[in-house]
């Protein structure tokens, strides 16, 4: 069989790999807090027709022959560039301004399997816990009783039943105000950067996971080591760019026609051996 047909059957599979992305991508042009991401490709092995050869006293070098094999996929990456920032009016909702990321739970007392999200579209549970969506606990750091200042100890956040009201400032604390007018500073909102945002694996309802290659993380509150700021009442919109996807997915498409072509004219140079013999 034909070099050219196997190499082009590898191009057909990586620009559908290309449109799967694409797709994906599209599907959450609305989803709070997602990256998109982002295909490349790489040749793959080269067979050898001929060596290179050295200069010698009489003739010049030769330079070697090489015949492709094909594409093979590069990398999906993450692109980890901010979202437009949508205003909501809820209280609990926050945007990140810069670089971090919120950490969630689903183990409130020992913190031990924490996971990552841009997604800040927060709420209470029925015990005041504040939690995503899904459930998980947004998790925080207590106040210091004495210098109002927020300690290392992780803790859930919760909202009493008698607050009135509760606001969430730039630096991440939530405070609330009681019935009879008393305000509390009731705890502040833990973040964490990595070296490698882009190594973070996703795990499905907008959360990601750290990976070998994200690095540790960095903890801390909203506008200290690095972290970005909290814009309280508002969301992280999806960072999609419809004009650079629809791009995407023509382009998809057109590598796949072209490659599919070179499969309809290896099979009919193939069909004209077959007929050498009429």
């Amino acid at each position: 069989m034909m070099r050219g047909m196997f190499a082009a059957i590898s191009g057909l599979k990586v620009h559908q790999m290309m449109l799967d992305v694409t797709a994906n991508d599209i599907a959450n042009v609305n989803t709070i807090g997602f990256k998109a991401e982002r295909t490349s490709f790489k040749d793959a092995l080269s067979q050898i027709q001929r060596g290179s050869s050295a200069p010698s006293a009489t003739l010049g070098g030769t330079n070697g022959a090489q015949v492709g094999l094909g594409v093979q996929l590069n990398g999906i990456d993450n692109l980890m560039s901010s979202g437009a920032v949508q205003s909501t009016g809820n209280a609990l909702d926050c945007a990140i301004q810069g670089d971090g990321f919120f950490r969630i739970t689903d183990d409130p007392t020992g913190f031990g399997n924490v996971l990552y999200t841009r997604a800040g579209n927060f709420s209470r549970d029925a015990n005041g816990d504040m939690v995503t969506p899904e459930g998980y606990y947004i998790v925080g750091y207590t106040i210091d009783p004495v210098t109002g200042a927020p300690t290392s100890t992780e803790t859930t956040i919760n909202v009493p039943a008698n607050t009135k009201s509760v606001t969430i400032g730039q630096d991440g604390v939530v405070t609330t105000i009681d019935a009879a007018g008393a305000v509390t500073r009731v705890a502040a909102i833990s973040m964490a950067k990595f070296p490698n945002n882009e190594g973070l694996e996703r795990v499905s309802g907008n959360k990601f996971a750290a990976s070998s290659n994200s690095g540790a993380e960095s903890v801390g509150t909203a506008g200290t080591n690095g972290l970005g700021t909290l814009s309280p009442g508002a969301v992280e919109m999806s960072n999609v760019d419809l004009a650079q996807e629809f791009t995407n997915m023509i382009t998809a498409q057109r590598g796949f026609q072209a490659n599919s072509r070179i499969i309809s004219t290896a099979d009919e140079m193939l069909q004209e051996l077959v007929n050498l013999k009429h």
